[in-house]
């Protein structure tokens, strides 16, 4: 009787590999696709720099409809590996996704911790579709408006955009900078209106969510001390467990603007112990930074975790934190502009670089490779399942592995590599 004490590791080896190429989507997928190299330059921090955000729209070779719990994933790894998302946060809250998923597909795309999902994907619960359509649960920006129309040149409309800003709260704008090799040009009226218009907030996605989001962190420290020649308040809106949001998306810790009505003293300085804060009067993009209204109300925009001291002119001076502002800088209106398909950053972006004040939300996907390249993932398969089962051939020649069965049956004589191997592998011979 023989007995072969031998390891099958090698078969299962070769057989997980096999399986993970052919079942696993993720790396079907990256065989579909090339990244889009400005994501890993200094042009990218340049558009971090001017306020913009990057979020995510696809990944080529994955589908929405079949898995979008992975389309998510991928797409999140995509940028992560390459870029943060802004200037106030690493990880992307904003992703594209199609009409017609679930309501369980929005919650695995949130699961990925993007929490903000447009524009238009069909579901009952919205947000921001009209300027009364406040969201009030965390769900509902699975379902963000359009409104305002395109930036493109004669689709654009001027009317449209005047009428989304009259009638107040958040607008969100549509954009896409190539179609196929033609560049899309841009209405510049439509430009310089957003740019010109005091009353409106250039934002972004992940920065308007956050603002919302933090109303959850509605709590902070205040007290007054005697001053030469008036009195100082400490302000500081605190970190709490609630801000965190781990359950809920973690929103970027944001400045979020609140009123303080000072009794009528008049805010001499605003500093933080190191440095006086800038002014945000005529302000549009997020910022710390204070400023006085008409009627002596401060507003004064900080991030959680920071103190500061307001310096008012009177000795006796009285104070009442009066809350929060829906917007920043207590505006009436904001407006975002999703950048859908953007698949290369600087053909898409290169003309707002300088010329306009307005915040862009990058909806980035990897480029899919050139048609003569769709070989590719389906010769990676070939090759992969024909080596497998040469080695599973040459193993079960020898007697092991799964073929060795199908080798008794042709009773070929052991070659003198065959012995080698068993020696090799350590093969015992008992009677």
């Amino acid at each position: 009787m023989r007995h072969r004490a031998i390891s099958t590791l090698p078969v299962v080896l070769l057989s997980s590999t096999l399986l993970l190429v052919i079942f696993h989507p993720v790396v079907l997928a990256q065989s579909a696709w090339e990244e889009d190299g400005w994501l890993r330059t200094s042009y990218a921090q340049d558009r971090l720099e001017a306020g913009d955000e990057f979020g995510c729209y696809g990944v080529p070779g994955l589908s929405w409809q079949n898995d979008p719990g992975a389309v998510a994933s991928a797409c999140r790894d995509y940028l992560e590996d390459r870029l943060n998302a802004s200037l106030w946060g690493v990880h992307p809250l904003s992703t594209y996704t199609p009409d017609g998923l679930s309501m369980a597909d929005h919650q695995k795309v949130a699961s990925q911790g993007f929490v903000i999902h447009g524009d238009e994907t069909g579901l009952r619960d919205t947000a921001w579709h009209s300027a009364e359509d406040e969201p009030r649960d965390l769900w509902e920006w699975y379902n963000l408006g359009r409104r305002g129309g395109s930036l493109e040149k004669g689709l654009a409309s001027l009317a449209a955009v005047e009428q989304a800003i009259d009638d107040g709260g958040l607008f969100n704008m549509y954009w896409i900078g190539r179609v196929n090799d033609a560049t899309v040009r841009h209405d510049r009226e439509v430009l310089a209106l957003l740019d010109e218009h005091p009353d409106l907030w250039l934002t972004t996605w992940g920065e308007a969510w956050s603002v919302w989001s933090g109303k959850r962190c509605y709590e902070f420290s205040h007290e007054t001390q005697p001053a030469t020649n008036g009195t100082i308040l400490s302000f500081e809106p605190l970190i709490t467990p609630a801000c965190s949001g781990v359950n809920d998306g973690q929103p970027w810790n944001v400045p979020l603007t609140w009123l303080i009505d000072t009794g009528g003293a008049q805010v001499v300085s605003v500093s933080d112990g190191t440095e006086e804060l800038s002014s945000i009067e005529g302000g549009k993009r997020l910022l710390e930074g204070w400023r006085v209204q008409e009627d002596g109300t401060l507003v004064i925009a900080l991030v959680n975790g920071h103190p500061v001291e307001i310096l008012l002119s009177d000795e006796n001076a009285s104070y009442d934190v009066l809350g929060q502002t829906r917007f920043f800088n207590n505006l009436s209106s904001a407006v975002t502009v999703a950048g859908h398909e953007t698949t290369d950053l600087f053909a898409w972006s290169k003309r707002f670089l300088e010329d306009t004040q307005v915040k862009f939300t990058w909806l980035v996907q990897p480029r899919a490779v050139e048609d003569g390249h769709a070989w590719i993932p389906y010769a990676v398969l070939g090759v992969t399942f024909a080596t497998v089962v040469a080695m599973l051939g040459v193993l079960g020649r020898e007697g092991l592995g799964p073929f060795s069965t199908m080798a008794a049956f042709t009773k070929a004589p052991k070659s003198h590599f065959g012995q080698e191997m068993k020696q090799s592998l350590d093969v015992e011979e008992e009677d």
